[in-house]
């Protein structure tokens, strides 16, 4: 039975879920345009921690979305996931934030492409298929009018996340279905976490870092 703390920190939505078995048992999640990321996430933990009824000592792993997504809540959450492995001595396992995301998707025969708002008219992106895929490289790229054409013409293509409102504001495919309001979460997490603990597919904890995709820049 493998208990697992799911942190996910990428996005504006601070999320941390406890899963047993793949199942989540609990979940505290607060989506603040603030990033209140470094005075929420440990109080979360705790609460999660509380509701489950689980010891710290009892966690078996400890899972964190890696990106790509905002350099400062990456940073929070990859910096808490580590104390906690190193304090305890349990492995860390790293989930694609875009594969989170894109799993909130539930039609089928379409296309899946998860955006992440980076900055001005650029997203993060990538392309799952139905059966949750990933089927294109993650990148970072400028949306413009013919984004995605390729896709948008063979099938249905459903976009979601935060950063699919600068695409939709621009696309009038009628391929094209946008889910509005939607964020990775830790409790699109504990399956994958579950799968990667079962095969000891873990990280590094004193080399892993996010995913950024992109270097920091100020402004």
């Amino acid at each position: 039975m493998a208990i697992i703390l799911c942190l996910e920190t990428a996005t504006t939505n601070c999320s941390v879920a406890i899963s047993v078995d793949g199942e989540v048992k609990a979940i505290r999640e607060e989506n603040n345009q603030k990033f209140s990321h470094a005075e929420k996430l440990h109080v979360f933990i705790e609460e999660v921690l509380a509701e489950a009824k689980i010891d710290k000592s009892k966690l078996d792993a400890i899972a964190i979305s890696k990106g790509p997504g905002s350099y400062t809540g990456l940073r929070i959450g990859v910096s808490a996931a580590k104390g906690l492995c190193f304090a305890l001595d349990v492995p860390l396992l790293s989930i694609s934030t875009l594969e989170i995301l894109a799993r909130q998707v539930e039609e089928k025969d379409c296309y899946i492409i998860p955006l992440l708002d980076a900055r001005r008219m650029e997203v993060y992106s990538a392309v799952f298929n139905s059966e949750i895929k990933q089927i294109s490289e993650i990148k970072a790229e400028i949306v413009n009018i013919n984004s995605f054409s390729a896709y948008l013409e063979a099938r249905k293509t459903v976009f979601l996340g935060d950063g699919s409102i600068k695409f939709k504001a621009l696309c009038s495919h009628k391929n094209a279905r946008f889910l509005d309001s939607k964020y990775p979460s830790s409790a699109g997490m504990a399956s994958l976490a579950e799968a990667k603990y079962k095969i000891s597919d873990t990280e590094n904890v004193a080399y892993f870092e996010p995913f950024y995709l992109k270097e920091f820049m100020l402004g």
